[in-house]
């Protein structure tokens, strides 16, 4: 089954920062508050500089007491009220929360988890998307809504729901799922065929007899498991097209969106980004890790990637601490300033947070807020004010493009399908092995694209597929056309395993890419705890000094391809583990093996030299915790770190934060920021 496409309005959310420059600002939840309250809000949300605010997202039980009972008084005026000191509105269908009666009068529309239990109502995120009366419910509230405020001047972009990523496997889902999988594959004979059900006795005789991957005596048939996650993905965004749909039947003309989760496992992004007028994004980092700065990047180029390079928005983060992790650590004001810069680097025209006034009760009393409990003479409210200002100064940025030449190949089935139980290991990980590969070129000042399977690759001199389980023959396509073009191509362990049902592809491994990378493998075998050695042989003249595998590696036999590497002992020793191998006008690199930092950064170079690709600055590798991008015609440089940094900047230059000129050498102090145009292009 295919959500039905709308037309879309990519340029309207560009329409709206022309006009306001970078948006700035937050949730607003004003039915929690008095009514006297709302007047110091938005006079303070005019000092902030605060432009566009997030209403209605968990209002429905205001709106609607009672079944069809509606009150919309309310909420006439805080937009009458926003609309009068110019602050823009994004207004949210309230659907993602629904009131207590929703599910005590039909608990059908109630979530059921893996064990079959029904969760209670009285939290949020209580329903399942596979419940037609939930649909109906919520999609009679978007409709009055939309109705009423399709053409009210404060209202600029509308929010369908909030957070996607409800999973139900209950009656509802089940009934659902079979419907999608009958869509999918027409006749019974061709879903066991697809699932290989001879396997354990699973043939199936109907569709009826199906039910979701609920707890079972053992492994779950990873094909099911797979198509679960599919039918998932769909079913959630079936409820968005539905609510976005009865938008636009209303009139409304302003651009539609809904807040990702980055790299969320319930939703298939690349099938959603298409549904959206703007791509828009919550990102809640957790900086007591050390990569949080980089991998954060890595979630902000997926964000411009799935919106084909446009700008796009940071509808949510956190000020200051967060209030859902086990041991929540603050911000601190110049971090705050650092996150929301280092958003705007990679694309984002708009920066929000999570939320505008901190709430006195409720699960999120203790969650961060640019107005906290302690009111407007804080560090954290005049922190907010001094971004503000910043954001206006950089004007010139807004509807800036990050042009990038390498791409990063990434699939969310093929994630799913990596995942299940019952491989050679279950401690390689699509996303953590994604994260590294893209550090060491967020470590070059390298801009990367992310893109998905099968994806056209010709404006990419370097391609990277740090581990793609399922590839099918348009992506391998696409992958030798860009290397015989005479791109680099870098392949990692455990890619072109399986078909689109997961089902292992029989032969030599990796089948589609063996020709391609010039090796074939018969083995996928976990590696010991303690490191593996990797020799370094003589023909890699750029390769580390010293090399180490650990997690998984490949039994390898060089077919045509150069060996850069073999595994030193154990139970593949001497068979190849790093090779690269010259096809048409392009080079193919393949890592048979989760290779040591040290090593993996060697490879990537050698690609990144074949190409001719460099970063922003002429340093080779950034200082430590510096980030430099390049956004259309600035270049920002972000000190992520406790320690003075220095990078070469060519050419002089102005920063526009400061108004100060930069001139060979940027001097960043810990936690500082610059975005330096150049002087002769003003």
């Amino acid at each position: 089954m295919a959500v039905t496409p709308h037309p879309r309005r990519i340029d309207a959310f560009g329409e709206l920062t022309r006009e306001l420059g970078i948006c700035f600002g937050g949730d607003y939840n004003p039915e929690q508050w008095p009514r006297e309250v709302w007047d110091e809000d938005v006079e303070l949300m005019v000092r902030a500089g605060v432009n566009l605010v997030t209403v209605g997202v968990f209002s429905w039980a205001r709106l609607e007491p009672s079944p069809r009972e509606r009150d919309f008084a309310w909420l006439d005026e805080v937009l009458d009220l926003l609309h009068t000191h110019g602050i823009a509105v994004d207004l949210a269908t309230p659907t993602a929360s629904p009131p207590p009666w929703l599910g005590i009068l039909h608990p059908e529309t109630l979530p059921v988890n893996p064990d079959g239990v029904r969760l209670a109502a009285g939290s949020r995120n209580q329903f399942t998307p596979a419940s037609r009366v939930y649909r109906e419910h919520a999609l009679s509230i978007a409709t009055a809504m939309a109705e009423r405020y399709a053409t009210h001047p404060a209202v600029r972009m509308w929010h369908v729901g909030n957070e996607f990523g409800q999973i139900d496997f209950g009656d509802e889902a089940a009934r659902e799922f079979r419907l999608w999988l009958a869509d999918r594959y027409g006749t019974i004979d061709a879903l066991n065929d697809a699932w290989g059900t001879l396997v354990w006795a699973q043939r199936y005789r109907d569709f009826e007899e199906i039910v979701p991957p609920r707890r079972m005596p053992y492994l779950v048939n990873p094909a099911q498991s797979l198509d679960f996650r599919r039918y998932t993905s769909w079913a959630l965004q079936r409820v968005f097209a539905e609510q976005r749909d009865a938008i636009r039947d209303a009139g409304a003309t302003q651009p539609v969106t809904t807040n990702f989760m980055g790299f969320e496992p319930l939703t298939d992004l690349w099938e959603w980004a298409g549904d959206v007028d703007v791509v828009a994004d919550d990102q809640y980092p957790d900086h007591a890790a050390p990569t949080a700065s980089s991998d954060i990047a890595l979630v902000q180029d997926l964000m411009r990637s799935l919106g084909g390079g446009r700008p796009w928005v940071l509808m949510e983060q956190a000020v200051s601490a967060t209030s859902w992790r086990p041991h929540n650590l603050p911000k601190s004001r110049d971090r705050a300033r650092l996150d929301s810069l280092q958003a705007v680097a990679r694309g984002a025209d708009a920066i929000c947070f999570f939320q505008w006034r901190q709430a006195r009760t409720g699960a999120e009393r203790f969650h961060s807020a640019l107005l906290p409990h302690a009111g407007a003479d804080t560090e954290v409210f005049e922190g907010a004010c001094a971004l503000g200002a910043d954001l206006q100064r950089l004007r010139p940025v807004v509807g800036g493009r990050v042009a990038a030449s390498v791409a990063l190949v990434f699939d969310w089935p093929s994630r799913w399908a990596a995942d299940e139980p019952g491989r050679p290991t279950e401690r390689l990980d699509t996303l953590e092995q994604v994260q590294r590969w893209h550090r060491a070129l967020w470590r070059r000042g390298i801009a990367v694209d992310l893109v998905r399977p099968g994806a056209d690759l010709s404006a990419y001199r370097v391609v990277l597929v740090p581990h793609t389980y399922i590839v099918e023959t348009d992506a391998a396509a696409a992958l030798r056309a860009a290397v015989q073009g005479g791109a680099s191509l870098v392949v990692g362990p455990f890619s072109g395993v399986a078909d689109v049902n997961a089902g292992i592809l029989t032969g030599r491994s990796p089948v589609l890419l063996r020709d391609l990378v010039g090796i074939s493998g018969e083995e996928w075998v976990g590696l010991p705890d303690a490191p593996t050695p990797l020799t370094v042989e003589a023909g890699w003249t750029t390769g580390p000094a010293t090399a180490e595998a650990t997690v998984l590696g490949e039994r390898l036999r060089a077919d045509g391809a150069d060996v850069l590497s073999r595994f030193g002992d154990g139970h593949l020793a001497g068979a190849p583990a790093i090779t690269r191998h010259r096809v048409g006008d392009g080079t193919a690199w393949y890592l048979g093996a989760v290779a040591s930092d040290d090593a993996l950064a060697a490879v990537l170079d050698d690609a990144l030299d074949a190409a001719g690709v460099t970063g922003v600055v002429p340093e080779r590798v950034l200082p430590d915790d510096v980030e430099a991008v390049r956004r259309g015609d600035a270049l920002f440089l972000l000190n992520h770190g406790l320690a003075t940094r220095h990078v070469t900047v060519p050419g002089p230059h102005r920063d526009l934060l400061s108004d100060a000129d930069v001139d060979g050498r940027a001097t960043l102090a810990p936690g500082a920021a610059m975005v330096l145009i150049e002087r002769h292009a003003e």
